[in-house]
């Protein structure tokens, strides 16, 4: 499953610069509005020292690593919920995506036109929020109405969406996010993601500082991590410039040093992937072998067969076992038949629950 993220925010806070760096592509970045029109996509490979392990272990054929696809969308005003701006086309594009990259400008910078006038991380987040409610607003009307004319018919399942409908829209309705309501069943819950709403979408906020803040970051990033965890949303520290300057480094050995310099551990792009998946809830196995090392995403808690589905559908099909090894084993022991020798491989049926890191043979019969 290849994880969609949209980077969105104001205009002029960073998001073309950080796509740019993300993907190493060419996206405009521009002192003023609407640089970006039409979203860009790249795709970032998702950077995991594990893959890179197995890897010399097993010196495979072929190495692939699990991807990410990164949509930079337009900036959006207020009004953009009415059409204002380019906001009918970022409306539309965001819906395509599974969590939204929510970048905010926590730097001043008298050379950087800010389209409002000034730095406020919290007056930017509710701008986007608003226009976004407004959408999700709408989208509940119209749901309302369709369920409304069955309820009155005597649809008692109706009744019930009715019902959940309408606190759904209460809530939105006080400038609250739709990932903030709270859902008591099962049957109302898949309901709920049937709609589809804006604001029902994961969030990273991603803080983009100046150079000198971009360890520990400063009181705007301070505000937004304030915000994000009020909201069960997940909240980086990054700067756009030096990401930017990282990605024009043409080998790893010249990236690890640069960030040694400036006293960075790893890059931003790394933050930014590991958040998003942990915000998800994603974990990755492995399959190995010596024609390919390989990386597959999965939602944590996936069980054994629709964890080989990701592969192809007939190994879910046709399932019948996985043989399973934990990472920490198969680098302790430096190879398969050790690990076997050392009774470290596991047999596991349908109901076994894959963990984060487990290296997967699986068997199927179709």
């Amino acid at each position: 499953m290849a994880l969609k993220c949209g980077i969105v925010g104001l205009p002029n806070v960073g998001k073309s610069t950080l796509f740019n760096a993300l993907t190493s592509a060419k996206a405009l970045a521009a002192n003023y509005p609407f640089a970006t029109k039409d979203p860009n996509l790249g795709i970032i490979t998702v950077p995991d020292i594990r893959l890179d392990e197995l890897s010399r272990i097993v010196n495979p054929q072929n190495v692939q690593p699990t991807t990410v696809e990164i949509l930079d969308i337009a900036g959006l005003i207020k009004g953009a919920s009415k059409g204002e701006g380019l906001g009918n086309q970022f409306l539309a594009n965001i819906r395509e995506v599974d969590t939204i990259i929510h970048v905010i400008r926590c730097f001043d910078d008298d050379n950087v036109i800010h389209v409002d006038g000034s730095v406020n991380p919290q007056r930017d987040k509710e701008i986007i929020d608003t226009e976004l409610q407004l959408k999700d607003l709408e989208t509940l009307d119209k749901r309302l109405e369709k369920q409304q004319k069955a309820a009155k018919s005597g649809d008692k399942q109706a009744r019930s969406l009715v019902d959940l409908l309408e606190k759904v829209k209460d809530h939105i309705s006080t400038g609250q996010n739709a990932r903030t309501f709270s859902i008591d069943s099962e049957e109302d819950q898949a309901f709920f993601d049937q709609i589809q709403l804006l604001t029902a979408k994961p969030v990273l906020y991603v803080c983009n500082v100046n150079e000198d803040d971009a360890l520990d970051g400063n009181a705007y990033s301070d505000k937004v991590k304030e915000i994000a965890s009020s909201e069960n949303a997940g909240a980086v520290i990054i700067s756009a410039e030096i990401e930017s300057q990282i990605s024009q480094l043409d080998t790893k050995e010249e990236r690890a040093e640069f960030l040694e310099a400036i006293g960075l551990s790893e890059p931003g792009v790394n933050k930014v992937i590991n958040a998003a998946y942990q915000l998800l809830g994603l974990i990755t196995y492995f399959t190995a072998g010596v024609k390919e090392v390989r990386a597959w995403t999965i939602t944590r808690g996936t069980k054994a067969p629709q964890a080989a589905g990701v592969i192809h559908t007939d190994f879910e099909k046709g399932f019948i076992r996985a043989e399973v090894i934990a990472y920490d084993d198969y680098i302790h022991y430096g190879s398969e038949q050790a690990i076997k020798e050392a009774g470290k491989m596991s047999v596991e049926g349908k109901e076994y629950v894959v963990k984060d890191g487990d290296i997967m043979h699986f068997r199927f019969n179709v």
